[in-house]
């Protein structure tokens, strides 16, 4: 694992756009009821609609952000998008969206791509970057949003995107982050068809048996349940405490603990490797299911905004998942943290 200690970098706000459009879960089996169904998953409703992409949303909330920290289009000097669900295969997502924000030409564009564990990733190069003080104010886009065929739609996977402002301060309290992967584990979550190993073919689109009994074709992903769920319950708590060792600092010393909204069952059974407490284990599972990327975020704006202002507290974020990737930050907010109001689209 690495762990990388950054200094001089303060989160100035956070925030999140979604489409307006609820879907509410049902069973999808006969074993199940809805609400037995429901409690199973942890996935009340979520957000989809087909006439947005992760670009959409992400744009939204960045604007919201920028305009509720009133900085202007010149102050940006490093735009950030992490997706699984670009635009384009090329160009880079984030160039697109430079242009749409209409940022100055001297900013720095570029996509990361990677899910789960994406927004701590991101953070960690954009905070990377920052610590010499040339780039003094940047944006990280973090979101998924896939277009989908009626036939493709889960119950699991909502759609948001999320832009969270960095500015160089030297007031700013550390940020401690660590990461990892284990590259043998890559195929547990895949979408197999589409890249250059593998390119679209009319074969692409014919429907497979997958091990969860549902048919999927080679563009759509995939996923190893018990392989993903072993990692996730076993990587996270390991990652967290690791951070903590490097810190000095206990869980009594942690305000809030923000995971990727995985699934219930994979959460609830961290939090009790944890010894959590309800309070401290703040979900957006419900309301907005898996969001991939943006979960960690969405969960400050749709279920800490109150909270948080006008305080100063210490949080931890983990995400874990696709790669196999894992990424925990341990980070502090103060008085003058802005939570935007959440954008719905």
């Amino acid at each position: 694992m690495a762990i990388i200690h950054i200094n001089n970098i303060r989160i100035a706000g956070i925030a999140a756009g979604v489409p307006r459009n609820i879907v509410k879960t049902v069973s999808t089996t006969d074993k199940y009821d809805d609400e037995a169904y429901i409690e199973s998953v942890g996935v009340r409703e979520k957000r989809f609609s087909n006439e947005f992409t992760s670009s959409d949303l992400c744009e939204a909330a960045a604007k919201k952000l920028m305009w509720d920290l009133n900085w202007e289009n010149e102050d940006i000097d490093l735009l950030m998008l992490v997706t699984q669900t670009p635009d384009y295969i090329l160009p880079a997502t984030a160039c697109v969206l430079h242009g749409k924000l209409g940022l100055k030409k001297s900013c720095l564009c570029f996509d990361i791509n990677l899910g789960c564990s994406g927004w701590v990733y991101a953070m960690s190069v954009a905070l990377s970057l920052m610590t010499c003080g040339r780039i003094k104010r940047a944006i990280v886009l973090a979101g998924d949003a896939r277009k989908q065929v009626p036939e493709e739609h889960d119950q699991l996977f909502g759609y948001a995107g999320t832009a969270t402002a960095l500015e160089y301060d030297e007031k700013a309290k550390p940020i401690t982050i660590d990461l990892g992967s284990d590259g043998t584990g890559y195929d547990a979550i895949i979408r197999p068809g589409g890249g250059a190993r593998n390119p679209i073919t009319p074969a692409s689109l014919e429907l497979q048996d997958c091990e969860d009994g549902r048919k999927r074709h080679a563009c759509q992903t995939r996923m190893n349940g018990m392989d993903v769920f072993a990692f996730g319950i076993t990587t996270a708590p390991k990652s967290i405490k690791k951070v903590f060792a490097e810190c000095g600092i206990t869980m009594d010393g942690v305000d809030y603990v923000l995971f990727h909204q995985a699934n219930i069952k994979m959460l609830e059974t961290i939090k009790k490797k944890l010894k959590l407490t309800d309070e401290k284990v703040p979900y957006s599972l419900r309301r907005f299911g898996n969001t991939s990327s943006a979960s960690i975020p969405l969960t400050v704006v749709t279920e800490l905004r109150e909270q948080l202002y006008g305080k100063a507290v210490t949080l931890v974020g983990c995400g874990f998942g696709v790669g196999l990737s894992w990424g925990t930050i341990l980070f502090h907010t103060d008085e003058n943290l802005v939570i935007s109001e959440l954008q719905e689209l």
